[in-house]
């Protein structure tokens, strides 16, 4: 991989937010950015990023329900 094409892959992840997508297509859009870029993280990291990244009314639902990773 391209030092540029990494540095694009991974200025898109970090600027990846829900947005008007549906939880599970914002899911996926992430976890198809995190392997282009070959980024390798625990579960617990990969869980607190899209937590963080979830538009903020599905966050605060999040928050009230117990989750296992």
């Amino acid at each position: 991989m391209s030092s540029y094409y990494g540095r694009d892959l991974n200025n898109k992840l970090q600027r990846l937010i829900q947005g008007n997508r549906s939880v599970d297509e914002y899911f996926k859009e992430m976890k198809i950015s995190l392997i282009r870029a070959q980024i390798e993280e625990s579960q617990e990291v990969t869980m607190a990023w899209f937590l963080h990244n979830l538009n903020r009314e599905i966050q605060d639902i999040v928050e009230l329900h117990h989750y296992v990773f």
